[in-house]
């Protein structure tokens, strides 16, 4: 893999859920050796540290329900921002924190792509869809709500206008398993490709994410990738909140990122979810370093082209 520069980006985002824990995600990374990982395979890291949010005031939200409002928001800002200033210089790895964090490095990352004159796509690897809405949200967890805030569903009237709105065709989705009746029926109206684990289990996850690459190549597109520890299963990663049964297993999740590596077309990776306080011995940060190095090149065996003369 060509030598890249990453820019790690901490984002102890707690407060897209009411379970705390994952604003210790960020050091939790450092701690399992993702610096040392990359620079060993041949890249360069630096490390911003980690943000805060911006303080705003809010209105409260018609929903009742929605939880922390101000303090998404505030996220949402830093991170719209951080990502536009990170991209041009490098790879960004997002270190999270909580799904909501998808809200502003998302937008971020696709008002990036806009000025590059570059189609922009996502690949959401998560047991869940994230299209909710605060509108829509029976638990006001807003970390279910990034996708539906970047292809710019309504009721996101206190977030930052969208710099650039993704298009939900440009969006694949593969691990879904635990989706609710609301973004069902949000998913069945507009053009998101949609895997979830029964068609990995019919036909492997390799055929849909080849596919969807070949689309982002063809389309000379910037991917970002948001990978979710709760897209795998929870018996190989159990340092999440939100964990569901049936997820992709440890070699499903290399494969894809070595797909992904293979490619040439990440531009930018979220690493959310991730609560230390439900880790075993430090387990889960450890296997999302590892899927991390599969991404930036990191190999069993390399597979040069053999000649058959």
């Amino acid at each position: 893999m060509t030598q890249t520069h990453c820019i790690l980006i901490g984002a102890p985002v707690d407060c897209g859920k009411r379970r705390r824990g994952c604003l210790m995600g960020p050091d939790a990374y450092r701690t399992a050796g993702l610096a040392e990982a990359i620079t060993a395979l041949g890249h360069t890291v630096e490390d911003l540290g980690n943000l805060a949010p911006a303080t705003v005031e809010v209105t409260p939200h018609a929903n009742s329900k929605v939880y922390a409002l101000a303090e998404n928001v505030g996220w949402t800002q830093t991170l719209i921002e951080a990502a536009q200033q990170a991209a041009p210089r490098g790879l960004p790895i997002f270190l999270g924190g909580d799904h909501a964090l998808a809200l502003g490095t998302v937008a971020g990352m696709a008002a990036h792509a806009q000025k590059a004159g570059r189609p922009f796509f996502a690949l959401w690897l998560d047991a869940h869809s994230d299209i909710h809405t605060p509108n829509t949200t029976d638990s006001g967890n807003l970390h279910g709500t990034p996708v539906g805030y970047v292809i710019g569903r309504d009721g996101f009237e206190a977030f930052p206008a969208l710099p650039a709105r993704v298009d939900p065709a440009n969006i694949c989705m593969i691990g879904l398993r635990s989706v609710d009746s609301a973004e069902h029926a949000a998913l069945l109206d507009i053009n998101v490709d949609v895997v979830d684990m029964r068609v990995i289990d019919e036909s492997g996850i390799r055929t849909p994410l080849a596919a969807f690459l070949d689309r982002v190549a063809a389309a000379d597109g910037m991917l970002h990738v948001s990978l979710d520890v709760d897209f795998l299963d929870p018996s190989v990663a159990p340092a999440v909140g939100t964990t569901v049964p049936g997820g992709a297993t440890v070699r499903e999740g290399h494969l894809v990122m070595e797909m992904l590596c293979d490619s040439g077309l990440v531009t930018s990776l979220d690493l959310v979810e991730l609560n230390p306080f439900l880790d075993d011995r430090g387990k889960t940060a450890s296997l999302m370093v590892d899927l991390t190095a599969s991404l930036l090149g990191r190999r069993v065996f390399d597979r040069p082209t053999r000649s058959h003369a």
